[in-house]
């Protein structure tokens, strides 16, 4: 029987580059041996060991200098989000400079692009489009709903003390000048027209959804994180709604489940009610009908308003 070296202690769990193995010396037949996979040109995987999408990003990156993580594969691993009928998953998208030849290999879509200092960044180890950026890229695959909602999620004010952040993914002005540096590229024209739709305070896809809902369903437009008190930062808050005529719109989606904010929505719900306001808690039930059973119901309290 052959005796098979074992591999350094940093390389036997994790997928891992010839370049990785010619720093460390190891020999070009090691490579070969039965307890690695080939992972496609350059890249070994130990045998048996499923690669998750970030495993896959790390290597694909390392394996192809000059590339960084973009489109669709960037939204998921930055936390944007994409349609449920988009697989981001399934294939890496892989970016580089105009200049360069295009990534072709299995499992990676390829593009070419120009890219200005300060659309890549690094994340835990693997260079990725800027959200700003990855919102531009995909403004073309998307309906137009979907990059106003994308854009209101960049654009949004952070909870500090959930996220850890005080600032903004984006501000509108900083999105002006990231079009207006790409003057060519496909979908600036639809990301245009959400610049134009998008507004600060929506927390969740479904929210935007909400929002452009009514609008499209004649309503007037909603004031976004809508509190009781305006004058109490602390007074309780629905997602949106009309002050005019004392109506508010709630959305719980899955996060709402936990025991913790159940009692946090229950003195929400309470403290709207008690004070005589027409008050809608919505669901994804809600989202799959387009929200019309729900729209409809507002346009009644509406008119009952006083």
């Amino acid at each position: 029987m052959v005796r098979i070296n074992p591999l350094p202690e940093g390389l036997r769990y994790r997928a891992f580059t010839t370049y990785e193995s010619r720093e460390l010396g190891i020999p070009a037949k090691r490579l070969r041996a039965k307890d690695l996979s080939d992972g496609g040109r350059l890249i070994h995987v130990p045998k048996g060991r499923p690669l998750d999408l970030v495993e896959r990003a790390r290597v694909l990156t390392e394996a192809t200098p000059g590339a960084w993580i973009s489109h669709e594969t960037a939204a998921i691993l930055t936390g944007l989000g994409l349609p449920p009928w988009m697989d981001g998953g399934k294939s890496i998208h892989l970016s580089k400079p105009h200049t360069l030849p295009r990534v072709r290999r299995s499992g990676v879509t390829g593009h070419r692009v120009r890219v200005h200092p300060g659309e890549v960044m690094d994340l835990d180890g693997i260079p990725v489009s800027v959200r700003p950026r990855t919102w531009l890229d995909l403004a073309h695959v998307l309906p137009l709903n979907y990059v106003i909602a994308m854009g209101d999620q960049l654009i949004r004010r952070p909870r500090p003390s959930l996220e850890f952040r005080t600032e903004p993914y984006a501000h509108l002005s900083g999105l002006q000048l990231l079009i207006r540096q790409h003057p060519n590229l496909q979908g600036v024209e639809k990301a245009r027209l959400a610049l134009e739709e998008m507004q600060v305070g929506a927390d969740s896809y479904p929210e935007t959804f909400l929002r452009l809902a009514m609008r499209d369903a004649g309503l007037p437009e909603p004031e976004l994180q809508l509190r009781l008190n305006p004058t109490d930062p602390m007074s309780p808050a629905a997602d949106l709604g009309y002050r005019r005529f004392r109506i508010a719109v709630q959305y719980d989606g899955a996060h709402h489940l936990t025991r913790q904010q159940q009692s946090r929505d229950n003195r929400r719900d309470e403290a709207f009610l008690s004070a005589g306001w027409s008050y809608f808690k919505l669901n994804a039930d809600d989202l799959a009908d387009g929200f019309a059973g729900a729209i409809g119901r507002i346009k009644k309290a509406k008119l009952r308003a006083p």
